[in-house]
């Protein structure tokens, strides 16, 4: 059963706050996202499969314990998601980085994927999805959804900051799914944005609000 985890560590409660000022610069909302992912990284990973393996230190013969199989997958949803990438490829930089697309159908309302480019071996990699907001859950659901359609099977979802509604759906959809948060905003306004929030994430990192 996927389970919903609140990273509450002082680091990330600090970075969070400035990224939620509004007075906070492109520049450093940018920074700021792509340090919170890093450190949010540490907690999504925990528990990714490890091997024995055997080395040489410059003193003596060692066994380590190295990422197992083919290790790890990133997957933005566009285009906020690319601002978490840069955070992870520096903590991780043998991952593989895919991407995917959606917007909302103006007539069903149902999410629509319009691009989507993923590793060939995706089936067989950790995957970590990445969208600063869960505001309704209905990207990422449709995203993890296209995931697996293309294969993906061993995937999580990160988020900086989240509303019950988006964990909710999430986790009803996708069972197998674990969710990491940031912070659990109280609620949506009539918007659909995320109160208190931090506003529109992608507007706010690509300068463009």
């Amino acid at each position: 059963m996927g389970t919903l985890h609140v990273l509450n560590h002082p680091l990330i409660q600090h970075k969070l706050s400035i990224l939620r000022d509004k007075n906070t610069s492109v520049k450093e909302f940018r920074e700021l996202i792509s340090e919170i992912a890093s450190l949010m990284c540490f907690e999504a990973t925990r528990d990714m499969p490890t091997e024995e393996v055997e080395i040489e230190t410059p003193v003596a013969k060692a066994k380590v314990r190295r990422l197992a199989g083919k290790k790890m997958a990133i997957v933005p949803i566009l285009r906020a998601g690319l601002g978490m990438v840069d955070g992870i490829v520096q903590l991780v930089p043998g991952c593989k980085v895919g991407h995917i697309g959606l917007y909302r159908d103006p007539e069903t309302l149902e999410p629509v994927e319009y691009y989507c480019k993923l590793p060939n071996d995706i089936a067989d990699r950790e995957i970590l999805v990445l969208d600063p907001m869960l505001a309704t859950g209905g990207s990422a659901s449709a995203a993890i959804s296209f995931i697996k359609q293309h294969g993906g099977k061993h995937i999580r979802l990160m988020c900086v900051i989240g509303a019950p509604n988006g964990a909710d759906k999430v986790l009803a959809d996708h069972p197998d799914v674990d969710v990491y948060v940031a912070a659990m905003d109280s609620h949506l306004n009539e918007h659909g944005y995320i109160v208190p929030g931090l506003g529109d994430a992608g507007d706010r990192i690509f300068g463009t609000k």
